[in-house]
């Protein structure tokens, strides 16, 4: 298993008292100080999920590019279960944290969902490389590898694109990684990214999605929404 690139990670709180992860070296948070859950919530449930849903698809195809936390999983599977909507979930994630430091994340107390611990702690047990059914409406499938090794397994209909910052990890937000996840989505399938940035965009135009420019998360301006028509 490969060690992580950015040496220590931090638990921290943010604004809205839900945790992130703090990388020292690189000076990069997981989540948005202003509130990891507002930002997750708004960008990839809200602009992303919501928006999926309404495709009016049987089920859902998800594919996350940055597992991290969980916490897109987390939420996604709590919108799963409110839609009554079933979700396939594929996450790639070459990084993945300890036990100890899952065990300290706080995003389960900070729904109102009884079952969120619980969710939460089979979402990190889960297997990785094989695809598993964790409720009667979410399966998640976790992919320990880097984004080149990934190969896509049919089409997805929504797509959270949420590796590092472009000053981060610029491999990440290339016009390769963009021609590829386009490859993978079903027609009218969504991609959501809290990125804003216009080389980002441009990318995302050239390999033929539909961007559009959206109000961002608190202590951000701007998100990308893109979609495959």
């Amino acid at each position: 298993m490969p060690d992580a690139p950015f040496g220590e990670r931090l638990l921290v709180a943010t604004a809205d008292g839900s945790h992130s992860l703090y990388l020292p070296a690189v000076d990069e948070h997981y989540h948005s100080s202003h509130g990891a859950l507002l930002e997750a919530l708004h960008v990839f449930v809200g602009n992303g999920f919501g928006v999926a849903a309404t495709l009016q698809r049987n089920s859902l195809r998800v594919l996350e590019v940055g597992f991290g936390t969980g916490l897109n999983a987390l939420l996604t599977w709590q919108g799963s279960r409110c839609a009554r909507l079933a979700v396939a979930y594929t996450a790639i994630e070459p990084y993945p944290l300890d036990d100890e430091l899952v065990a300290r994340l706080n995003y389960p107390e900070q729904l109102a969902v009884t079952t969120a611990r619980a969710m939460f702690e089979a979402i990190h047990r889960c297997t990785w490389g094989s695809e598993q059914q964790l409720d009667e409406h979410f399966s998640l499938r976790k992919c320990h590898c880097s984004f080149r090794q990934f190969e896509p397994q049919g089409q997805y209909d929504l797509v959270y694109h949420d590796a590092f910052s472009p000053a981060v990890q610029p491999e990440m937000w290339t016009r390769d990684v963009f021609a590829k996840l386009a490859g993978c989505m079903s027609f009218g399938a969504v991609l959501v990214t809290y990125c804003a940035k216009g080389e980002v965009r441009r990318h995302l135009r050239s390999v033929g999605l539909a961007v559009e420019k959206l109000p961002g998360p608190p202590g951000k301006r701007e998100m990308t929404r893109a979609r495959r028509a």
